[in-house]
């Protein structure tokens, strides 16, 4: 069960692991932006941090639909889509956010939900000028982009969701006794060393700890019914070897309207070479770019 163990702690992470902190209300920790470009946008009393990269000329669909990346729990942009992004960028503007509490997004005083950081990415449409675009949502940012797709419908082209769940049930058994027990010491290393990369205080990688860990601990299924009610084409992907369970993302993907399925060899986010997987093969990230971009080119409206 070894490949169970590291997906675990990982999601719990990436999921949203277990952590104890003070939220911080101060201005953002802002760095000179890097390339191709960053920077902040004031939403929903949030500064919020966003990249841009790759096609720039695709930012407001004049050309094509620009695809915006929303990172899981405990992560960032980098540790969640430092190798694929790259690939994604190829033929397309990628615009990739840090949400609440994560990497350059600082902590404020407010509830931190699926549902605000949905609210929060649609926010940051309005201010890039983004009228729709197609979404990846990895791990908790899958979480948040079918909220995404139900608050805000209007914004949504195509949905790509890559091991997340919406169910308690979609876990692997032992997740939720992990949760309960688990602690900032359990969080992996490399995520700590990436957000104290960004905001070096000790207060800033413990409230994303707390933020996440809570928030797991507190999920609630989204019904049926309201995944129904989205209409976006969605590609649902999974590892076979997951933190999520295949059988639900299988549950998912029938759910949904308009839904396709990839099951890809790997563990938690495997296929698109996150932090937690570094020994992956190049080829692995290209075969997934290939499946993301066969569905985002072949359901042009």
């Amino acid at each position: 069960m070894r490949f169970a163990v590291m997906p675990l702690l990982a999601i719990a992470l990436i999921a949203g692991a277990a952590l104890s902190a003070r939220a911080q209300t101060g201005p953002p920790n802002r760095r000179t932006p890097g390339p191709p470009e960053s920077g902040y946008a004031r939403v929903n009393g949030l500064d919020m941090y966003y990249e841009l990269h790759g096609m720039s000329d695709d930012l407001h669909g004049e050309v094509g639909t620009p695809l915006v990346l929303i990172h899981g729990g405990g992560s960032t942009i980098g540790t969640n889509f430092g190798r694929v992004l790259p690939l994604l960028a190829r033929s397309r503007r990628v615009i990739a956010v840090e949400v609440q509490a994560h990497g350059h997004t600082r902590d404020i005083d407010r509830p931190f939900t699926f549902q605000q950081d949905a609210d929060d990415v649609a926010a940051l449409f309005d201010s890039l000028g983004v009228r729709r675009a197609d979404v990846l949502g990895f791990s908790n940012g899958g979480t948040t982009a079918l909220q995404f797709a139900i608050r805000h419908p209007a914004k949504v082209n195509r949905l790509v969701i890559a091991s997340a769940n919406f169910k308690r049930d979609g876990m692997q058994p032992g997740f939720w006794e992990m949760m309960q027990k688990g602690t900032f010491a359990d969080m992996p290393q490399p995520y700590k060393d990436a957000h104290r990369a960004i905001d070096p205080s000790e207060a800033g990688v413990h409230a994303m700890y707390e933020r996440d860990s809570k928030r797991m601990l507190a999920f609630e299924d989204i019904p049926d019914a309201s995944i129904r009610t989205i209409q976006a084409p969605t590609l649902v992907v999974v590892g076979d070897r997951d933190v999520i369970r295949p059988e639900h993302a299988i549950e998912l993907a029938r759910t949904l309207p308009n839904a396709r399925l990839a099951i890809l060899p790997g563990t938690h986010g495997s296929y698109l070479g996150e932090i937690m997987t570094p020994d992956v093969s190049p080829r692995v990230l290209e075969s997934f770019v290939a499946i993301v971009d066969e569905f985002l080119g072949s359901m042009k409206r």
